[in-house]
């Protein structure tokens, strides 16, 4: 079997080319890239590189037994700190693109960093991903490494590859594919969150079964012996706006998001269902799971709104939005973020306390909070205090509220006195051949 060519493609494959690094995840489309980096692009090695951040050790494993099938040199690399790192910096921007936390979208730039170091030091002349020319990935991948001078490989968009194609290749060349998940669904994986999209998913009006999710119980609280789950709480401590305890108990980044996934998820927290716009113009459908990064930005955006003041509230909305749209585009050096984080550094220096998070109902819901730093007073807000200071009183709120929507008023009065002085349209009396109307 021939793959189809392209003469349009990004690298030179002249017979000089040497070893090119591949983000290798051992599913269909980096499995398929192995032979054709070699056989297409005239490489002398492939050296895969998995990059750990967070998927199941089954999909590492895989990933192993791929390639020492395939014969291809491998390399894992934990990144799981580096990435949960970018993780709770999200949680500080309150990032979500379209109404779902970022995922994916900062696992990237973290493996294109991970394969751009395991290149250098092998010395690797090229890069090499499985992405199509249709999704963000290739995009985010690219970001990274485009600054540098190493070749860029992507076989799957250069040659037009389809997985019907790849999946015949495969079977032709008798390399090692797993069916698996990827029989059926597109399902990617890490510390952050789960995404599943393809197959009859594609279709919007396909409505999914309960096997399409692994994190997340059934929303409506019911298990499978069919007994309601019992609804239960959580303490989240935070310093600076960073999530660093739960329950009272210190945890690295790591073990806080993995055990947030598991207690959150267990109520069926964190499921989004959404048609995503990606960065090309295309509308995709997309599922995800997310339970430990929705109770996150549920209980830190609960704390920011007892220390930030309304000003900064409403200004850091549009810091957070610029901030998780450039984060998932997979730009997370660019210039602007510094900027942004900028901003966020300084009022995240006072988003410090705790947040109690009640699960029930697949939401996650916030009961309680406290901070040091409360911008709040008990006895100005209450019902049952006369004085809102010691110095302002109830009775001075008067002329504030007479001036309160005067210039609407002004305007309604010159409208209305000018109706009257020109006839109001509405009451205009028609007259016509048959009379009047």
């Amino acid at each position: 079997m021939t793959p189809p060519t392209d003469t349009d493609t990004d690298t030179d494959t002249d017979t000089d080319a040497e070893s090119v690094a591949l983000a290798f995840s051992g599913g269909l489309d980096t499995t398929v890239c192995v032979p054709l980096l070699e056989q297409e692009y005239d490489y002398d090695e492939v050296i895969g590189v998995t990059v750990d951040v967070g998927q199941p050790d089954a999909e590492l494993a895989e990933a192993a037994e791929t390639a020492a099938a395939l014969g291809t040199e491998h390399r894992v690399v934990d990144a799981r700190s580096a990435f949960a790192d970018h993780c709770l910096d999200a949680v500080r921007a309150n990032a979500t693109y379209q109404e779902y936390p970022l995922g994916t979208a900062l696992a990237r730039p973290v493996v294109a960093e991970a394969v751009r170091d395991v290149a250098a030091a092998e010395d690797c002349v090229a890069l090499a991903h499985g992405c199509t020319g249709k999704g963000n990935d290739q995009l985010r991948f690219e970001a990274v490494w485009r600054d540098g001078d190493f070749e860029v490989v992507a076989p799957v968009r250069e040659l037009g590859l389809t997985r019907e194609w790849e999946t015949a290749y495969a079977a032709d060349h008798d390399l090692p594919v797993e069916g698996g998940n990827e029989g059926a669904w597109s399902i990617d994986t890490n510390l952050w969150s789960r995404s599943v999209e393809g197959d009859a998913l594609e279709d919007p009006s396909y409505v999914p079964g309960e096997e399409i999710y692994e994190w997340t119980a059934p929303p409506d609280g019911e298990t499978e012996t069919g007994t309601e789950t019992e609804t239960e709480t959580v303490t989240v401590g935070f310093e600076d706006g960073y999530p660093v305890a739960l329950d009272g108990e210190a945890l690295d980044p790591v073990a806080l998001v993995e055990t947030l996934n598991e207690v959150a998820g267990a109520h069926g927290v964190g499921r989004t269902d959404t048609m995503e716009d990606r960065m090309l113009g295309l509308k995709v459908r997309e599922n995800y799971e997310h339970p430990a990064a929705t109770t996150l930005l549920t209980a830190h955006e609960a704390l920011e709104g007892l220390v930030l003041t309304a000003d900064e509230r409403s200004f850091k909305r549009h810091v957070d939005q610029e901030w998780a749209e450039t984060a998932y585009e997979g730009l997370l050096d660019a210039p602007l973020m510094d900027a942004l984080e900028g901003f966020i550094e300084v009022t995240q220096s006072r988003v410090t306390g705790t947040v109690t998070v009640r699960f029930e109902g697949g939401k996650a819901r916030v009961v309680g909070r406290e901070s040091p730093y409360a911008t709040y007073a008990a006895d100005a807000a209450s019902f049952d205090t006369e004085s809102v200071t010691g110095d302002i009183a109830q009775a001075d709120a008067t002329g504030v509220a007479k001036y309160h929507g005067f210039q609407s008023r002004l305007a309604t009065a010159a409208t209305d006195a000018a109706d009257e002085e020109t006839g109001d349209p509405d009451d205009t009396t028609v007259v016509t051949d048959g009379g009047e109307q």
